[in-house]
């Protein structure tokens, strides 16, 4: 069963053992720190989670990824940017599909974000399929817009708008 929830103290080695990893930490934003210590779990659940809605991804009550998202400022206040890691030892078991999914529910019942967006690396297929299980829309590829490890990258944007009855 996947759950979602707060992050806690003593999530902190669980975080540690899991974000620690080349292959995680790989596609994600450039501010995600590489290695992984636990000065920066640490900093991430006194602090970093709390800018913005970020949950615990738990499988049968077990923490093995993260989801959340920022709430963008001005006119952009009610667009969220949305992502998620899951640790490698539980990729393609629909953990996150599911997650993604309880999410979205969770922030259209209790925020008033109009457009979920999220983007991805060219070369992330599995996330790109993951986004798009769960609804999002791609609506653009930006040339060569992101740069990492001396390499430049498309950049697949996607969105998901707020269903209106």
């Amino acid at each position: 069963m996947i759950t979602l929830r707060e992050f806690r103290q003593s999530d902190t080695p669980r975080l540690v053992e899991l974000a620690n990893n080349p292959a995680v930490a790989r596609r994600l934003k450039a501010s995600f720190p590489h290695p992984y210590t636990e000065q920066d779990a640490t900093w991430w659940i006194n602090e970093g989670c709390k800018e913005g809605i970020h949950r615990v991804i738990e499988q049968d009550g077990l923490f093995v990824g993260t989801i959340g998202s920022v709430i963008g400022e001005g006119e952009k206040c009610r667009q969220y940017s949305t992502g998620y890691w899951l640790g490698e030892p539980y990729w393609g078991q629909g953990i996150v599909t599911r997650a993604l999914t309880i999410f979205i529910e969770e922030l259209f019942r209790n925020t008033e974000v109009e457009r979920l967006q999220a983007w991805v690396y060219e070369d992330n297929i599995a996330s790109m399929k993951v986004l798009e299980k769960a609804g999002f829309h791609k609506e653009a590829v930006l040339k060569k817009a992101l740069y990492n490890e001396g390499e430049f990258f498309d950049e697949h944007v996607y969105a998901l708008l707020r269903p209106h009855s």
